[in-house]
């Protein structure tokens, strides 16, 4: 082929290429939604793919872009996105309509992650329903009475290792860390019935893997990107999101656990139990090792990685917000006497002003920046303007709901930028804009246990410790823009330093 027949064929593709984008790109134009005018192939997301913004700013700034709509339209790079701004309207969506919109959109690959995209988040359909039905009572009263009990003692082996270590002078902690090792202890003897102490064994394998699974700063954001929003060019790159390493230990953990507890009758009250159970049911879903370990592998990524970011950003504004420590700490004194130094569940789950403060950081710092939802049957929306026109809804298209921006919005939170726990004291918030862990059927099943898991964390490190801002703790916090999720720029740091103990009772709980 000559040369000019080269480039003119390559001008040519080009050219056809861009113009498909176009065409992908009008899709809300001629729905008449308001939207933000896209770029071919990357649609509105340029600046988050360029790291300049971090997506749920981005999110939050098209939300305030379109003040008086129910719903504007977002490019995914050339997915259209329709996002529901009205809490009417994500209420009638996720819970009144749940049958129209009951599935996400898979971030894994059932091809290339065969065993891990079996998951609770990923799965749909009636296999999401059989699976959630049979999940759900891990996570009952008297289930977290147990576990419990089983995270007091991660806890104490927290609070007692830094309060050790960092003595009346204090040191400078890498919060991520020490939280990552406090939740991979948690699940570890929570989920999979193996005693971990992270602090004294610092290179268990359970962490070290959990660790190597959930590093973001790596290529992990961009694997799950691609396989979120291209998968058929994941398929051509053979984009694997977690190693075979990863997938085999703990595939050989529930295999190993599974065995003992079937040849020496072990029960214990946790998922892998429950999933044990139903192998002779001849009702519901039937569970090999594989279908197993894809569950209580999720269950472990997002108690090891989430719920540990979730901590993070409680730690960070209980040490930035002096006032609301001393409240929390006569509030944990105040219950320490009460109890002679042996907190209850039901003592700790009581404290009105620990609960408001982890309601108040998942607020500002919700687990998602939005929530996702495919339609599955087709639906009308109803105008989103009041000179606008229904919009029919076909299976496929995707829905967000953008908890960051609703949280952040001064209609439903005044000074909304502003940590204040007092505002879930005082009867203000309103549960409709309020959707931290999800909304509706698809709510996030372990959300009594993270709550649990932060509360107990927080009650024992200010039992023991203090907390203080450091000269690397950045205040105002600042969002991390390199990944898909909430992290905060250069990480998270604080100053801990042993505290004083009461003079009525001791960790002992002698008078």
């Amino acid at each position: 082929m000559e040369t000019s027949t080269l480039i003119l064929s390559i001008l040519a593709a080009g050219i056809c290429l861009y113009y498909f984008a176009l065409s992908k790109l009008s899709h809300f134009k001629k729905m008449g939604i308001l939207h933000e005018r896209p770029l071919p192939f990357l649609g509105n997301m340029t600046s988050v793919i360029l790291q300049r913004t971090a997506i749920m700013i981005k999110i939050q700034r098209l939300y305030n872009l379109f003040p008086r709509t129910k719903y504007f339209g977002l490019y995914d790079l050339m997915t259209p996105v329709i996002v529901i701004r009205d809490p009417d309207l994500i209420n009638t969506i996720a819970i009144k309509n749940f049958d129209n919109f009951c599935d996400h959109r898979a971030f894994l690959n059932e091809e290339l992650d065969p065993l891990v995209s079996k998951n609770l988040f990923n799965i749909r359909g009636d296999h999401w329903r059989e699976m959630r039905k049979l999940l759900s009572p891990t996570f009952t009263s008297s289930k977290m009475k147990i576990m419990f009990k089983l995270m007091v003692q991660c806890a104490e082996n927290l609070s007692t290792h830094v309060a050790n270590e960092s003595g009346e002078t204090g040191k400078t902690y890498d919060v991520k860390d020490l939280l990552s090792r406090y939740a991979n202890d948690v699940v570890a003897t929570c989920a999979f019935g193996i005693s971990v102490n992270s602090f004294k064994d610092k290179n268990n394998e359970f962490f070290l893997l959990g660790k190597e699974a959930m590093n973001f700063d790596s290529s992990l954001s961009t694997k799950m990107f691609i396989n979120r929003n291209c998968p058929k060019l994941s398929k051509y790159l053979r984009l694997k999101v977690f190693s075979s390493k990863v997938e085999n230990f703990f595939k050989s953990i529930v295999t190993e656990t599974v065995k003992v507890r079937d040849e020496k009758g072990i029960h214990r009250p946790d998922m892998i139990q429950l999933m044990m159970e139903t192998r002779n049911k001849s009702d519901g879903p039937l569970f090999d090792i594989n279908e197993m370990t894809a569950q209580a592998f999720v269950f472990f990524l997002a108690g090891f990685d989430s719920v540990s970011t979730a901590m993070c950003f409680f730690v960070h504004e209980v040490g930035a917000n002096p006032d609301v420590q001393r409240k929390l700490k006569e509030e944990i004194d105040d219950v320490l006497r009460e109890t002679n130094g042996k907190p209850t569940y039901e003592a700790i789950n009581g404290m009105k002003y620990l609960d408001a403060a982890f309601n108040e950081t998942l607020r500002l710092y919700p687990l998602a920046a939005f929530l996702d939802r495919i339609c599955v049957k087709e639906y009308e929306l109803p105008p989103a303007t009041p000179d606008a026109k229904p919009i029919k809804v076909k299976p496929g298209q995707s829905i967000w709901f953008p908890s960051y921006a609703l949280h952040r919005d001064s209609t439903y939170y005044p000074n909304p930028d502003k940590f204040d726990p007092d505002r879930f004291l005082n009867g203000e918030v309103d549960n409709s804009v309020y959707i931290p862990f999800g909304i509706g059927p698809r709510i996030c099943i372990g959300n009594r246990f993270a709550i649990m898991e932060a509360k107990i964390m927080m009650f024992y490190l200010l039992w023991h410790c203090e907390l203080e801002p450091d000269v690397k703790t950045v205040i105002p916090m600042v969002l991390n823009k390199r990944t898909f999720i909430m992290m905060a720029e250069g990480g998270f740091w604080m100053k801990i330093r042993a505290r004083k103990p009461m003079a009525s009772v001791t960790s002992n709980g002698e008078n």
